[in-house]
C-alpha cells in the first residue's frame, strides 16, 4: 500500500533572489536558467565565497528523474515494465549523456558546490544560507521550513528541464507498507487494520502537513485542515501541481540491482566532477557496470 510518496523539487531562497535581481516567484525552468541564476546568486567576499548559487547532491535518484524529465527510459523493455530489463537505455537514447554533460557544466561555472552524496549535507547548507538553491525530495520541505525558521523566505519550483524544452514531468518516489505472508491470519488481519489506519484521510493529511510527502488518498485533500495548510503554505502545493502536470508515461525503471546501479551512477558523477573522467567516459563506465550487474542478476534470479 503506498504510504510516503514523493518527487524532487527545487528549493530556493526567495530573499537571495530579490537581492540578485531575480523574480522570487519564478524558479529556474531549465539547466540554462539554473546556471545563469547560480552565477547571479553566488556571493563573494574577496577570494572567499560566502554563498554558492546552487548545490546538487551526487544522488542517483536525481539522475533517474532527469531522464524522466526528458521522457527517456532508464532501461529497455519499457523500463523493465513490459518484460524484464536486460540492459540500460540511457547510454543509447542520448538522455544519459545529456544529464552527465549538464551536471558537469553546472560545476564548471564555479557557482555550484559539491557537498557529497548525502542530501542531508546539502539540505543543511541551504538552511544555513550557504547556498541559494538546491534540489531535494518534497519530503524534506517541513524540515527545511522548520530549520530556516523565517530567516529567509523559501520558494519551491519544478524540476528543471535538462534540454530546455521538454516537460516530461517526474516519477513518483517514496515507499510503501507491506503485509508479509507468514501464515498467521490473525497477524495479517491486525497488520491490515494498521495499514488502513495509516492511509486513512486523517492520518495522511497529518503526515503530509508535517513532512511534505503527498497524501496518497484523494479524500485527504478534501479535509479542511489540509486545504488550509496548502493555502497558508503554497510551497507544499508545488509538488502536487508538478505531479498533476506529469504525463502518465513518467515512470521509473524496475530493476533488481537498483542499489548497485545508483551507487555506480554516483561514483561516476564524482569522477567526472573531480576531473577524472569526461561526461561521455562516465556515462559509458556507468552503463557497462550496471549492464553487467543486470546480466548477473537475471542469470541468478529470473526464470
Amino acid at each position: 500500500m503506498p504510504f510516503n510518496s514523493s518527487t524532487p523539487l527545487v528549493y530556493y531562497n526567495k530573499t537571495a533572489f530579490k537581492e540578485a535581481g531575480l523574480d522570487p516567484e519564478k524558479g529556474p525552468k531549465n539547466f540554462d536558467e539554473l546556471m545563469e541564476y547560480s552565477q547571479k546568486l553566488t556571493k563573494k567576499n574577496g577570494d572567499k565565497t560566502e554563498r554558492h548559487g546552487f548545490a546538487l547532491a551526487t544522488y542517483g535518484w536525481f539522475f533517474e528523474q532527469l531522464l524522466v524529465k526528458q521522457q527517456a527510459n532508464y532501461a529497455n523493455s519499457q523500463n523493465g515494465r513490459a518484460d524484464k530489463a536486460t540492459k540500460v537505455d540511457f547510454d543509447t537514447n542520448g538522455a544519459g549523456l545529456k544529464v552527465f554533460e549538464s551536471w558537469k557544466k553546472l560545476y564548471d561555472t564555479g557557482a555550484v558546490v559539491n557537498l557529497g552524496r548525502k542530501t542531508d549535507e546539502t539540505k543543511s547548507a541551504f538552511i544555513a544560507g550557504k547556498i541559494a538553491m538546491t534540489m531535494d525530495s518534497t519530503a524534506a520541505l517541513k524540515d527545511i521550513m522548520n530549520g530556516v525558521g523565517g530567516r529567509f523566505e523559501i520558494g519551491t519550483a519544478y524540476l528543471p528541464a535538462v534540454d530546455g524544452s521538454k516537460n516530461g514531468g517526474v516519477s513518483i518516489g517514496g515507499a510503501s507498507l507491506w503485509v508479509m505472508d507468514k501464515k498467521d491470519k490473525e497477524k495479517q488481519k491486525a497488520a491490515f487494520e494498521f495499514i488502513k489506519f495509516m492511509v486513512s484521510p486523517e492520518q495522511q493529511a497529518f503526515w503530509s502537513k508535517n513532512t511534505g510527502y503527498f497524501a496518497v488518498t484523494k479524500k485527504a485533500y478534501d479535509l479542511p485542515e489540509l486545504k488550509e495548510h496548502l493555502q497558508k503554505f503554497p510551497q507544499f502545493q508545488t509538488a502536487i501541481n508538478q505531479l498533476h502536470d506529469s504525463p502518465k508515461t513518467a515512470t521509473g525503471a524496475l530493476l533488481g540491482v537498483f542499489p548497485e546501479a545508483r551507487q555506480t551512477i554516483e561514483l561516476n558523477l564524482e569522477k567526472m566532477i573531480q576531473g577524472q573522467s569526461t561526461p561521455e567516459g562516465a556515462m559509458k563506465d556507468a552503463s557497462k557496470t550496471i549492464n553487467d550487474a543486470i546480466a548477473n542478476y537475471n542469470k541468478i534470479n529470473v526464470k
